[in-house]
This record gives structure tokens, sequence and C-alpha cells, in this order.
């Protein structure tokens, strides 16, 4: 069996061992009641009274039924699991002196990871003496860039790193969206 983590995060009811609590919820007044006359407006409404915030002074319950209570907050953590989402970083690696078409190919991978809500980390290598024509690896990052302005904004600008000129691509949060529907 396992044990469920949300069952133990609340006191409800008897369970609660403060004197005064600050009771919420549907059908309540809101204000400040003692233990008892909390417990029995529970009882009364068939509800249970479920200890919310603990550290509060005093603590804040919540007049509602536990087994509803939970599943709002699985829902609710579920919900912001699916919100988070990875970040993936695609690589497209250049030559300083790149071929039209090789470029355009590339090009159209990073159209690609842009739309499906990725990060492209473009790079030119030197190798050698090839080193000497970091410009040109310059121009064709910026041109890279351009091209794909409509895809994704610029992160980091073109920076020498060693033998690498690195350029960062993150995609528009409106494309990502919209594709992401559309599934």
């Amino acid at each position: 069996m396992r044990k469920d983590k949300l069952k133990d995060q609340y006191r409800i009811n008897e369970e609660i061992r403060s004197e005064e609590v600050r009771v919420v919820g549907n059908n309540v007044e809101q204000r400040i009641y003692p233990i008892s006359e909390a417990l029995r407006m529970a009882g009364e409404l068939e509800l249970d009274l479920i200890e919310i915030s603990p550290t509060a002074v005093p603590p804040v319950c919540k007049i509602f039924d536990y087994q509803k209570f939970i599943f709002q907050q699985k829902k609710h953590q579920k919900e912001q699991k699916v919100k988070l989402s990875k970040i993936v970083v695609k690589e497209i690696r250049f030559g300083p002196q790149t071929d039209e078409h090789d470029y355009s190919f590339k090009l159209k991978h990073a159209k690609s990871f842009l739309e499906e809500g990725n990060k492209v980390k473009a790079y030119v290598f030197f190798r050698g003496r090839s080193i000497l024509f970091k410009e040109q690896g310059e121009i064709l990052l910026l041109r890279f860039a351009n091209d794909l302005e409509d895809y994704g904004k610029v992160e980091q600008l073109p920076i020498l790193e060693g033998k690498k000129m690195i350029i960062t691509l993150a995609p528009k949060k409106v494309e990502i969206i919209s594709r992401r529907l559309k599934r």
C-alpha cells in the first residue's frame, strides 16, 4: 500500500490541537471561533474541519469535505507539474566557411526546434588557423539570428569561447503556446 503524503499533511477535526481557530469556508462567517464551536459547526454541516495553515496565529481551518479537499489538492499539484516544462537545448554546428545549402538546411532545422519550444545553441567551430576568420563566424551567426527573428529571440549574442563562437536563441512564447494547442 502506498502512503498518501497529502493526507498526512493536514490535520482534521479532533486532530487539531489549537484552542482557537480562524474558520473559513462556504456558508460560514469568517472569524475566530473556539475549537469546540468550529467542530460543532462542521458537524452540523456534515463536513470536516481541515487545518489549512497551522503556522498562522490562530491557525486557519476550513469547513469542507475532506475527501473532496484532498482530491482538489492532488489535481492542483498535477496542474502545477504540467506547467513545469523541461527546456531542451538543441545544438547546431557551423564551420567558418559554411556553404549556402548547408546554412539553409541548418536554418530549417533551427526553425523546427524553436517551433517545438526548444532553445537553439548555434556555434561556429574554428579548427587550426581558421580562428583567423572569426569575423566571418560572427557574421554567419548574426545572419542566422536575423533569419530566425520570427521564431525566436536572441538570448546571448555571439561570444568567442575557446575555439567556438556561440549564440543562443530562445523560442518566442506566443509561438510555443499556439503550437502546443494545435497538438
